[in-house]
């Protein structure tokens, strides 16, 4: 049996770049996606012949916003990794997409090219939230454009919701929720804005609603989805049974990845290495280079573990990196009511989520 590879490809272009946005992307420069798509599948060839022993299950479209390359484009690079890869036939391929850029030519090509899952990007429910974190859609053109979705035949759908906005009641939160359930997709994804300093969103230091608003928002939204029949899978991420996002999952359990196009990471054979964050210097021929820090897997397993349902195995943790479990289990033994231990998995509650930073750190240092 072969190996699982996923395959990652950062798109870095966008209409707009939000106010919050941290990630690598631009505004305004899509004249440039031609040369990147040229670049991206000659990278993707190239990158095959080392992995003959790898059948990739699956592909994640990043950005940036992938959805406003459009299908034409998409549908080149799919047809590049189809044929130079070997792709399993129930492979999961998500693309990134914003509502105001899922075209009708996006839609139909993209799903005949084999794109079977769309992550939108919708945030709120409000438009005045919206405005006020730079976004350019409108929660009607977000609903108009989940439902074209459904009729071009994606059956796998995922939406983002972010809490903590500027000026956010618990009123209107819930109103988002309760709207975005109302689409009736199969995954949702959830995040408390965090505000960089050197954004639009930092510069402008917007009042966010305080840290015990915050906690409660976090909360009032796992009652919503567990009551709506969605398992918490990871502390952001939510799925009706059968619907977890498959690429997402290889990242927390250390599974391999490549990664295309400037920005990009990757994980392969034990190295890590990740692409120039610039697009000119990328097409003119930057080559990825290995990340500066030096891996420690054992310390990253605990992290990246803990983060989800399934949580963190002792006996797992003892016999692939041959280190003594039982302090983590004594320091995390000490946590009622935030840990939960079942055989030799340990796991954080909803309100074990919330304090997962410090509960991760208190793991780090117990070994």
């Amino acid at each position: 049996m072969k190996n699982k590879l996923g395959i990652y490809i950062h798109v870095p272009f966008c209409a707009a770049k939000c106010a919050y946005c941290d990630f690598y992307s631009l505004a305004g420069q899509l004249s440039q996606a031609d040369a990147y798509v040229t670049r991206l599948c000659a990278d993707i060839a190239q990158a095959a012949p080392q992995c003959a022993d790898y059948t990739v299950d699956t592909i994640y479209f990043g950005g940036g916003t992938p959805s406003l390359l459009g299908g034409r484009r998409l549908a080149q690079i799919l047809d590049t990794i189809f044929s130079t890869f070997s792709v399993e036939p129930d492979a999961e391929i998500t693309v990134e997409a914003n509502p105001d850029s899922m075209t009708e030519e996006f839609l139909t090509l993209s799903r005949q090219a084999g794109a079977n899952r769309l992550s939108m990007g919708i945030q709120s429910a409000h438009d005045d939230e919206l405005r006020a974190i730079g976004r350019i859609h409108t929660f009607a053109q977000a609903q108009d454009a989940f439902s074209r979705a459904r009729q071009a035949g994606f059956q796998n759908l995922s939406v983002d919701l972010m809490y903590a906005l500027p000026g956010q009641t618990m009123g209107k939160l819930s109103q988002s929720i309760d709207a975005l359930l109302a689409l009736e997709p199969e995954h949702l994804s959830c995040y408390g804005l965090t505000i960089e300093p050197h954004t639009p969103l930092g510069c402008a230091n917007p009042v966010l609603p305080d840290e015990d608003t915050q906690a409660d928002m976090y909360l009032l939204l796992c009652e919503k989805m567990a009551r709506a029949g969605f398992s918490h899978y990871e502390i952001s991420n939510f799925a009706r049974p059968g619907f977890h996002s498959r690429h997402n999952s290889r990242y927390w359990k250390q599974s391999p990845y490549l990664g295309f196009g400037p920005g990009a990471h990757a994980d392969f054979c034990g190295k890590r290495t990740e692409h120039v964050r610039d697009l000119i210097a990328w097409l003119s021929g930057a080559s990825p280079v290995p990340e500066d820090t030096e891996i420690d897997r054992a310390a990253e397993y605990i992290m990246l573990s803990l983060r989800t349902a399934e949580g963190w195995d002792s006996a797992y943790y003892a016999d692939t990196f041959h280190q003594d479990p039982k302090p983590i289990e004594q320091a995390l033994s000490a946590l009622p009511g935030l840990v939960i231990h079942t055989g030799s998995r340990w796991h954080l509650t909803d309100p074990g989520f919330l304090l997962s930073n410090t509960i991760i750190l208190t793991a780090l240092e117990a070994r």
